[in-house]
C-alpha cells in the first residue's frame, strides 16, 4: 500500500477489535483503536486530520453510536472514508440509507478481512 494510511477502528467487541486491528495493521494500515463511541469522538476531536479512514461498528453500547462517529469524522475531514459495520444487517443496512454519511459503505458482520480492505480501497479511490 505504500505509506501507512492512518485508520480509526471503532469496535466495542474486544476480540473483533483485536483481530481486525491486527489484520489491518498487517496489510499496511496504521490502526488506532477506540472501544466506544465516546472514545472515538475524542480521538477525532483531538486530531481527525491525521486519519484517512474510519471503520466503525454501528452498535457501540451506551453513548454515541457509529452513526455519530461517521458524522463527526466527516465534520472534521470532509473526504474521510467511512465504513460502517454491523451484525444487525437487516435493520442497519436500511438505516444506513438515511443515517450514514454520503459516499460511505456498509458491511454486514461477519465479513472477511479482504472484504473490508476492498471496500476501503474503493472509497479511497473514489473521486471526491
Amino acid at each position: 500500500m505504500g505509506s501507512r494510511s492512518r485508520l480509526l477502528l471503532v469496535e466495542d467487541d474486544v476480540a473483533l477489535r483485536e483481530t481486525l486491528g491486527d489484520a489491518l495493521d498487517d496489510i499496511g494500515f496504521d490502526v488506532v483503536v477506540a472501544g466506544s463511541g465516546a472514545q472515538a469522538l475524542a480521538v477525532l476531536d483531538a486530531g481527525a486530520a491525521e486519519f484517512k479512514e474510519v471503520v466503525t461498528d454501528i452498535d457501540l453500547g451506551a453513548g454515541p453510536d457509529g452513526w455519530d462517529v461517521g458524522r463527526r469524522a466527516r465534520e472534521r475531514v470532509d473526504d474521510m472514508a467511512v465504513v460502517y459495520m454491523s451484525g444487525n444487517d437487516n435493520n442497519n443496512n436500511k438505516e444506513w440509507q438515511s443515517k450514514g454519511v454520503a459516499n460511505s459503505a456498509f458491511i454486514a458482520k461477519p465479513f472477511t478481512h479482504s472484504k473490508i480492505v476492498m471496500t476501503l480501497m474503493m472509497l479511497l479511490d473514489a473521486p471526491g
